[in-house]
């Protein structure tokens, strides 16, 4: 089903690129199919013909990107989530420092001394 599904997406695709480059271009871009009068529809007809067409493939489009969406999702076995594995608050308490010893050590009363500058100070 996915495998049919994608197919026609990219169908699609390739049939709204395509689109889209015969399209007139105002500025001078690509504009394949902006040529001569000569034909059997005018420029508005062609121009009004192209712009619904391309407004039904991109619906076509957007509306097969969601059903392959939701396709992949239901596909999915594990279905956990990065949220699922991110580590409880609180489940693990931070390291205690040692000394030498391997015991606890005591935090000590005195604070410790003020670091110098790295910059030399005016005065």
């Amino acid at each position: 089903m996915i495998t049919v599904l994608l197919v026609i997406h990219l169908l699609i695709a390739i049939a709204m690129v395509t689109l889209i480059l015969l399209q007139r271009s105002e500025g001078g871009a690509l504009g394949i199919g902006g040529g001569g009068g000569g034909g059997f529809m005018t420029g508005r007809q062609a121009g009004n013909v192209l712009t619904k067409s391309t407004g039904v493939l991109a619906a076509a489009f957007f509306t097969t990107s969601l059903v392959l969406a939701i396709l992949a999702s239901h596909d999915r076995t594990d279905a956990t989530t990065i949220l699922d594995d991110a580590a409880v608050p609180g489940a693990a308490a931070p390291a205690t420092p040692t000394d030498d010893t391997g015991s606890a050590a005591a935090p000590s009363a005195e604070p410790a001394p003020a670091a110098e500058p790295s910059a030399p100070v005016s005065r």
